[in-house]
């Protein structure tokens, strides 16, 4: 019952923030834009049978020299702008849930495992967790897809997964160290229960909301990540589209006027990390006891 009655009370809250729902909406948009983008997109941009050289730095639509199909223009390979945004979309958003789903679930197990447990498992945990978090996770990735090279979309979730498990291990741990000291976990315990069912029915539940809201934060820092290895070239192959490549690309023509090679996509990353940070504003908001709601 009180499971059912905070969940009615984060949909009353959610109907009634608008930053909320604007960011959910943006996000939802993007998903399904990235899910479909063979069915919404006029070309493959990576499809090299069908592109053609005759269609090269062509402006958007509006533009005394734009023309059908391309909506937004075209980059230095004739490739649609708009197509190459959606698809670079689907390649942000996989490794974005990719890290997450990985690195979430190995934290989470690592910090539940510390937080129960103690002792060493606790001591080597966090000296670890300790060590990667004094290094940068961009010089991580980095050093991982330098010294295995021939990156791939898988290769760059890994590298980034080496030091992002550790924002949701060290939740995690503390969450599981309030939790465990309550009555509830006490009776169990009184009465028999095995580590194994008291981690999974009483401790795990009540530890894993504070982690929801790392999970949404993580995820539009993950994406901007993707876009800053690639940016520098050290993220997704050549052949697979990416926002922070075309970026990346679009800096080469910026002062020759072709000024729509780099907004839209820059104007498309903003976007798509604005909208998860408003959900992940709200998300903190509501799972965060000691923060106030402002009337």
């Amino acid at each position: 019952m009180n499971k059912q009655r905070i969940k009615s009370r984060l949909f009353h809250s959610f109907l009634h923030d608008s930053s909320a729902m604007v960011g959910c909406v943006i996000l939802v948009l993007f998903i399904l834009a990235a899910l479909l983008a063979p069915w919404i997109t006029p070309q493959n941009p990576y499809d090299l049978e069908k592109l053609t050289l005759e269609h090269f730095l062509t402006p958007p639509i509006w533009m005394p020299e734009g023309k059908a199909p391309f909506l937004l223009g075209t980059d230095d390979q004739g490739r649609g702008i708009f197509s190459t945004i959606i698809y670079g979309c689907r390649t942000s958003l996989t490794v974005g849930f990719g890290v997450v789903l990985i690195a979430g679930t190995f934290g989470i197990t690592l910090g539940l495992l510390a937080g129960y447990y103690g002792g060493w498992i606790d001591v080597i945990t966090m000296r670890l967790a300790d060590t990667l978090f004094s290094f940068s996770t961009t010089l991580l990735a980095i050093l991982f897809l330098g010294i295995f090279g021939g990156s791939s979309i898988l290769i760059v979730i890994l590298a980034i997964c080496i030091a992002d498990w550790v924002r949701y291990a060290r939740t995690m741990r503390g969450s599981v160290l309030e939790v465990k000291e309550n009555a509830y976990v006490m009776a169990a315990k009184a009465t028999g229960a095995g580590d194994f069912r008291l981690l999974l029915r009483h401790v795990l539940p009540n530890a894993i909301p504070p982690i929801f809201v790392v999970l949404a934060v993580d995820l539009a820092v993950v994406i901007m990540l993707e876009a800053t290895l690639s940016f520098l070239g050290v993220g997704v192959p050549l052949n697979e589209p990416s926002l922070g490549m075309m970026i990346s690309i679009g800096k080469n023509y910026i002062y020759a006027g072709m000024w729509w090679m780099i907004v839209f996509p820059g104007a498309a990353l903003i976007l798509l990390v604005v909208g998860i940070n408003l959900f992940a504003d709200w998300l903190r908001e509501e799972l965060n006891p000691k923060i106030q709601r402002k009337a």
